[in-house]
């Protein structure tokens, strides 16, 4: 975060997505004070608590991407909920408390993942020398060994070390052969330790419940050990994750995970709006007010008890995001209301912010489609009267019917590149898509959507 001021971190967004300045520049400096924060006294550090963020937009404008690419950018632990799946407290539905376990399961792999990253050449080393004990002749086989012969039988470490000088040749050899990728596609045969146990499994309940039985018995019930013939190469990265596994101190990674969590979460709820009292509609549904009010204590700073011990989410920051089309914002309870200072408005998408999400950013719709293409063989290319009228397809489909933003664009490149993407690669190696190709395709679409409307 130190090397990202808010002007950068803007800049990274405007890779991916386009428009929507006013909701870049508000997260940007929601991050950017994180880093702020870190660099006081720990007693003001206390008193510093992050400003949470109300979306407020319809569907398809990029409020998740902007919190997924943020979240991606710092490498932070990062949950997206939609707020419709949560129920009161006494209705069985999810728990409001299961984000933040959510939250945390995210926490430990990121940095499960930076600590494998860490030992993995020591991993590999280790790997290679498992493998050349399965592969020796004669040697005893790696694997898990008889507990009661450890105890009963002192020799057993000299015995395994006063191996035949030929068999150490031959090992010798083979890791060598091993290190230099000559016996990629050799089969070997391995011990392989099963964590699963469906007895633990059919007790365990629910992801709601904070007691992981599983990793309560892991050390109790005797792992179930299976034989698998793979690939060396394939068994190298199976061996690898069991030798990285062992490297690694989980009680640091656990630590370093509820420090990060606590810190640099993100948790982005979706629908919030539809959580409101006024939604509308005259179903007997579980009470929103009642979510709600479950979820007020969650972003005023709670401590949340999960399988990893307890996380408190005074300093995470909660972006919430909603049309808010038929509720209000004034429909929020205002205890909660208080609790999201920031409102952005994000700006339904125009002709050409369309034609720009089409052609700039890198994960843009035409180069993904053009390198899929490629794979085939075939070079596609779009005019710029093609481009523009894709865009003012997009335009009129969203206006006739329901507004659904950049998401219209997926659903016109496919029924445009339709038949292309069916023939090929038995077609022609280069292909123009102009304005004419996109009337002829797509005739009839924006008639086919007026008409729905007046359907009952």
């Amino acid at each position: 975060m130190a090397f990202f001021t808010p002007k950068d971190i803007v800049r990274e967004l405007d890779k991916y997505i386009i428009g929507q300045d006013n909701a870049k520049k508000a997260v940007a400096i929601a991050l950017r004070n994180r880093y702020r924060r870190s660099m006081l006294s720990t007693e003001m550090m206390q008193e510093v608590t992050p400003k949470n963020i109300l979306m407020i937009g319809p569907t398809g404008v990029g409020k998740t991407e902007i919190a997924r690419r943020l979240a991606h950018l710092l490498s932070a632990p990062f949950v997206k909920v939609e707020a419709t799946k949560y129920t009161e407290v006494g209705y069985v539905g999810r728990d409001v408390e299961s984000m933040i376990r959510d939250l945390m399961e995210e926490s430990v792999r990121i940095v499960k993942d930076a600590k494998y990253k860490e030992v993995g050449t020591k991993a590999d080393e280790m790997a290679d020398e498992l493998l050349a004990d399965y592969l020796v002749p004669g040697k005893r086989k790696a694997g898990i060994k008889n507990p009661m012969e450890l105890i009963f039988n002192s020799d057993h470490n000299s015995s395994e070390t006063n191996e035949d000088p030929a068999i150490t040749g031959q090992r010798q050899d083979i890791v060598e052969r091993l290190k230099n990728g000559e016996l990629e596609d050799t089969i070997v045969e391995i011990d392989m330790e099963e964590d699963y146990n469906p007895m633990v499994q059919m007790f365990s309940g629910s992801d709601e419940m904070n007691i992981n039985f599983q990793d309560m018995f892991s050390s109790i019930m005797p792992k179930k050990v299976k034989k698998r013939k793979v690939p060396v190469k394939v068994a190298r990265e199976i061996l690898k994750q069991q030798e990285a596994q062992k490297l690694i101190d989980m009680d640091e990674v656990i630590n370093e995970a509820v420090q990060k969590a606590e810190n640099e979460g993100i948790i982005f709820i979706d629908e919030i709006d539809k959580i409101t009292g006024n939604h509308g509609g005259d179903s007997p549904d579980v009470s929103r007010e009642g979510v709600q009010r479950d979820l007020l204590p969650i972003v005023e700073g709670t401590t949340v008890m999960t399988k990893y011990g307890p996380v408190k989410t005074d300093f995470v920051l909660f972006i919430g995001a909603g049309a808010f089309d038929v509720g209000k914002i004034s429909d929020l309870i205002p205890e909660l209301q208080g609790r999201f200072p920031i409102h952005v408005v994000l700006n339904s998408l125009n002709k050409n912010e369309f034609k720009r999400i089409l052609m700039e950013p890198q994960n843009a719709l035409i180069k993904q489609y053009k390198e899929l293409l490629k794979t085939e063989g075939i070079d596609l290319e779009f005019s710029d009267d093609a481009v523009d009228e894709i865009a003012q397809m997009a335009v009129d489909m969203n206006t006739e019917s329901e507004d659904i933003g950049a998401r219209r664009l997926h659903t016109i490149m496919e029924k445009l590149l339709e038949d292309i993407l069916y023939e090929a690669p038995d077609c022609e190696s280069k292909i123009l898509i102009d304005s004419n190709y996109v009337k002829d395709k797509l005739k009839g679409s924006i008639r086919f959507y007026d008409i729905q409307k007046y359907i009952i």
